[in-house]
């Protein structure tokens, strides 16, 4: 017999004589792939009309607009520019084979971004904006990822409002003013991440291709972004993945790997740049653990699911897993740093844009939401204020460069306690140029180092004597460089025969000049030891 059929809601075709049999359930985003990928939705109640949905070209444009209105406002740091920035600065206007040469000895893990910025700064000059207007369009290139990933996987508002709380994290806004490599990493694992989405919905090789090329660019930008290839995997597994899937993310994250290991061989020699990276203090790891926490919250929310991959299994282990690893290592090696992983935050904005869309969908009206949404802006900006200002990092070598031309006068002496202070001026060599490095014997540039070759001990003491006025350059009160024969010999010498005169208190260092003590002569011997 001839059954017709009728369309009732709720997913179900109904015969005419009562029998009911279930929809296909294919995915019309998946591009045929199993239901076990795709989640079932959450429906308003009854009774109550959902926000309506923002349009798709919205779901980037806001993001977008959004995140370079932030990284333009107050971009500047009022003429600030801190230490690692300023290296980037005078690494990338040395040519190629300089940059080569000096990531040999240190900051290989940044050399691709060197170079980069080196054609950048050759493009469109390079000044201060130069300097960080890439790192502002990557931010926004990864907040419109965060945009599409969160539509692909929960819908269009979900999308929107994900893209839109990932630039006012305090974090983003941050690297998105600064001259590092970081925007850009995070930019590329947000990309990646996106292709791996389209990857598990269309099995396409080409897109694991993509998935994987990006990804290890990111890796060469920065080693830990491989980090990121072990939260995809988990999101894999936790998601249930056929086994044709696995095994071309198993091939794709050999690949990557494989791509990374000369760098991360080469690098390990100069694992001393990190030894400033202490056990994570109070504040870091709560930082850490509440947005874990919150994130795990948002992520229990029956968030709406449309994608080959539930949200919750791809954003939670991009949120928590990078960062946990580094902790898990710090017993060992201590490497926790929140700018190294800032491509958590993506997920961080995933979840809470999700969950935000849901409580949306339950109650579209509340004002308590909207109390609430101002109220999580008004705490944010006095952070975002703070973060504009030079102050919010540990040194300014503007300011550093200006105290020194204020204190010394043509024909002074110049000396760096340590050595390697050297790099805070090394940004505005003008500042310096009238007066005389007396421990240099080789600059940096024609060394291949980042701040230069000094002078034996005996000789960077018998040069000092030489003057009346030293501009000492060093760091703040009660903080203290790593010794040695040299900055033994200078202090020594400075402590026997000369006074200090007059004292700048910058971010980050103070410089002080020194006169010569005329009650002490070079003949009554050899300065004392320390």
């Amino acid at each position: 017999m001839r059954c017709s059929f009728a369309h009732r809601p709720g997913g179900f075709l109904t015969s005419r004589s009562g029998r009911v049999r279930p929809r296909s359930t294919r995915s019309g985003h998946g591009g045929g792939v199993s239901s076990a990928f795709a989640p079932p939705r959450t429906s308003p109640p009854a009774g109550r009309r959902s926000a309506p949905h923002p349009p798709d070209a919205l779901v980037v444009v806001g993001p977008v607009a959004l995140t370079v209105a932030l990284g333009l406002w107050g971009i500047r740091r009022r003429d600030s520019m801190w230490g690692d920035e300023s290296v980037t600065y005078q690494l990338a206007h040395r040519g190629l084979s300089r940059i080569w040469h000096t990531t040999q000895h240190v900051d290989l893990v940044h050399a691709l971004y060197y170079a980069v910025m080196h054609e950048i700064f050759g493009l469109f000059g390079g000044g201060l904006l130069t300097l960080r207007l890439p790192s502002v369009l990557a931010m926004s290139l990864a907040a419109a990822g965060v945009g599409l990933l969160g539509r692909r996987l929960a819908g269009p508002r979900a999308g929107l409002l994900a893209g839109l709380v990932f630039p006012l994290l305090p974090q983003i806004q941050q690297y998105a003013q600064e001259g590092r490599s970081y925007a850009m990493v995070c930019a590329l694992v947000t990309w990646a991440t996106y292709a791996l989405v389209g990857s598990v919905a269309h099995r396409s090789r080409r897109r694991w291709v993509v998935y994987g090329s990006t990804l290890l660019l990111a890796c060469l930008l920065h080693e830990f972004a491989v980090l990121a290839l072990v939260a995809h995997g988990v999101t894999l597994i936790v998601s249930g993945a056929a086994r044709p899937v696995l095994r071309a993310w198993s091939a794709t994250a050999a690949a990557v790997v494989t791509g990374l290991l000369p760098l991360a061989v080469r690098s390990s020699g100069q694992a001393g740049q990190v030894s400033w990276i202490g056990w994570p203090g109070p504040v870091r790891l709560a930082g850490f653990l509440v947005l874990a926490a919150v994130g795990a919250v948002c992520a229990r929310a029956p968030l709406e699911g449309r994608g080959p991959v539930r949200l919750s299994a791809l954003a939670l282990p991009i949120l928590v897993l990078p960062g946990l690893l580094l902790l898990l290592l710090s017993p060992v090696e201590p490497l926790f740093a929140e700018r190294y992983v800032l491509y958590s935050c993506t997920g961080f904005a995933l979840l809470l844009g999700a969950w935000t869309d849901h409580v949306l969908r339950l109650r579209p009206s509340s004002r308590t939401s909207w109390v609430a949404a101002l109220a999580v802006l008004a705490s944010l900006l006095p952070a975002a204020l703070f973060l504009r200002t030079p102050g919010s990092q540990h040194d300014d070598v503007v300011a550093i460069g200006a105290a020194v031309r204020r204190e010394g006068r043509p024909g002074d002496g110049l000396l760096y306690l340590s050595g390697r202070h050297r790099v805070w001026t090394g940004a505005d060599p003008g500042g310096t140029r009238l007066l005389t490095d007396l421990a240099l014997a080789r600059d940096a540039v024609s060394s291949d180092t980042l701040a230069g070759v000094e002078l034996p001990a005996a000789e960077i003491a018998a040069r000092m004597l030489r003057f009346d006025r030293i501009v000492v350059v060093r760091d703040p009160a009660g903080e203290h460089s790593p010794s040695d024969a040299r900055e033994e010999a200078k202090t020594r010498t400075l402590r026997r025969y000369f006074r200090p005169w007059e004292t700048t208190r910058v971010t980050g260092a103070r410089v002080t000049l020194f006169v010569r003590d005329r009650g002490v002569s070079p003949a009554d011997g050899p300065p004392p030891g320390p």
